[in-house]
């Protein structure tokens, strides 16, 4: 996933919160009491009606020992970061690895976790075997679609009823409200979108199926471009039933106005939303006031979510700055998450437990 964020209008006026560095229980499981002070964000997201998520990389969560104890301690929902991408699951051409998908989904089975599915149409990401194919032309247009429903049903049905939600169709807008030229859009118009949401529900009816984007927390032309597809889509029977909503922020671009009601209206066609994929930029170094405004922007949007009726899901792009996508992909940027790289709690952090305890 590639994010770049344009300057929004409107800052976030909002208590600075300050918090202790901590550091990560033992605990593998949730334990605790609100009264203590104790309980983890699961405990108090379940008292105020929301699961809150974590993306989990798969890597991490077999190697250090004191990652796998937060995500099961502090989340009750997961969302894999990579494993479940079509480039990990079917590196050859009907050469499946469900190997790191699998495990994901075992791991929240065994804790009482729910999953999000992600992501199972998009333009990036995808196996060598296939954008090859299209590009020399030995794949045409009716065999990639053909090829496209294959993944959709194939991936759906092998979790049918361990996956709670699923983004189906991820990043399809350009920030001025037009569709991305991508391999789907040049090959099979527009059409796929409306296909991939009705492969996906005859593969798993239960599972909610959402659209999913950056840049879109707001009313603007890329989110406005999503509300009018979703409600064509939907007066037309496609199963379309959830917004997400990633979250990516930066803070020397500002907070993003109108969250409120941009839930809002997704809200009034009927759908569910959520944040999906929560994270809080920097330029580096952090200090006090860096991150005393990403614990506003963190609970900026938690607040937003948690005064919405169709907002349920509250997931953050990992807690831990030491496996971050972040610094990979913006130079001179990062510290964008809940915890440090030792896993001491930052403000943000904080900021995100006092917004659940009032959201009860």
């Amino acid at each position: 996933m590639k994010y770049f964020r344009m300057p929004l209008v409107g800052l976030l006026s909002a208590t600075l919160l300050v918090a202790g560095v901590g550091t990560a229980t033992a605990d593998d499981a949730p334990q605790g009491s609100a009264r203590s002070g104790t309980a983890p964000l699961r405990a108090l997201a379940d008292r105020a009606g929301l699961r809150i998520g974590t993306a989990v990389d798969m890597a991490a969560l077999a190697d250090d020992t004191a990652y796998r104890r937060m995500v099961g301690r502090e989340f009750d929902s997961v969302t894999a970061e990579n494993v479940m991408k079509w480039e990990v699951v079917e590196p050859a051409r009907g050469t499946y690895d469900w190997s790191g998908a699998d495990e994901l989904v075992r791991f929240a089975r065994e804790r009482g976790q729910v999953v999000r599915g992600h992501t199972l149409v998009w333009h990036s990401q995808l196996p060598g075997w296939l954008t090859t194919g299209v590009a020399d032309g030995s794949i045409g247009a009716a065999e990639l679609r053909s090829i496209l429903r294959k993944h959709v049903t194939t991936e759906v049905k092998r979790y049918k009823g361990r996956i709670q939600q699923w983004d189906v169709v991820n990043e399809v807008f350009e920030e001025d409200g037009s569709l991305r030229d991508s391999i789907w859009l040049r090959e099979l118009g527009p059409s796929y979108i409306a296909d991939a949401f009705r492969w996906a529900h005859a593969a798993d009816p239960k599972a909610k199926l959402f659209l999913n984007d950056y840049n879109v927390e707001g009313v603007n032309a890329k989110s406005t471009a999503y509300y009018d597809l979703a409600k064509r889509l939907r007066a037309e029977g496609v199963p379309v039933q959830g917004f997400g909503i990633q979250g990516h922020l930066a803070i020397q671009y500002g907070f993003p106005g109108d969250v409120p009601e941009n839930l809002a209206r997704f809200a009034r066609l009927g759908m569910q939303t959520a944040f999906t994929e929560v994270d809080v930029r920097m330029i580096l170094p952090a200090d006090a006031e860096k991150l005393a405004t990403q614990a506003a922007y963190f609970r900026g949007l938690l607040d937003a979510c948690l005064g919405s009726r169709s907002c349920r899901s509250f997931t953050v792009w990992g807690f831990t700055d030491k496996y971050s996508w972040v610094p990979g992909v913006f130079a001179g940027q990062g510290a964008a998450t809940l915890t440090g790289e030792d896993y001491g709690r930052k403000p943000a952090y904080a900021a995100v437990r006092e917004g659940l305890m009032e959201g009860r």
